[in-house]
């Protein structure tokens, strides 16, 4: 069975509080997940049946993960996450991008130049 996972990329220039972080990481998540159920409902549980792998990966800037985003083939799900500006930053920043679940494989083509959140 191949294995499939969920990415979270995270903007490391905007050096989000922890918390802030995290609550955009889970923004990702939750946003991407719905997609990929509707986009592909088997894969999705598959993905649920395996422990719901998830790797949160840091880029560089906005620049840098809208290039990325742009290398993603349109059958793997994705979303952007832009946020509110309700607390840290300002309304309208896009903060993170979601891929995923989807098979292993096929986003480490797109995303294995990047380092693990520390």
């Amino acid at each position: 069975m191949d294995e499939i996972k969920q990415v979270i990329i995270v903007r490391k220039d905007l050096k989000m509080t922890k918390g802030k972080m995290s609550a955009q990481v889970a923004h990702a998540a939750v946003e991407a997940y719905r997609k990929a159920r509707d986009l592909h409902p088997t894969i999705t549980k598959q993905w649920l049946n395996q422990g719901a792998k998830k790797v949160v990966l840091y880029i560089e800037n906005k620049g840098e993960l809208l290039e990325l985003m742009k290398k993603i083939p349109q059958e793997i799900p994705h979303k952007l996450i832009i946020d509110a500006g309700r607390t840290q930053l300002e309304p309208g920043t896009i903060t993170c991008l979601g891929i995923g679940p989807y098979y292993s494989a096929e986003i480490d083509k797109i995303t294995s130049e990047l380092k693990l959140v520390d």
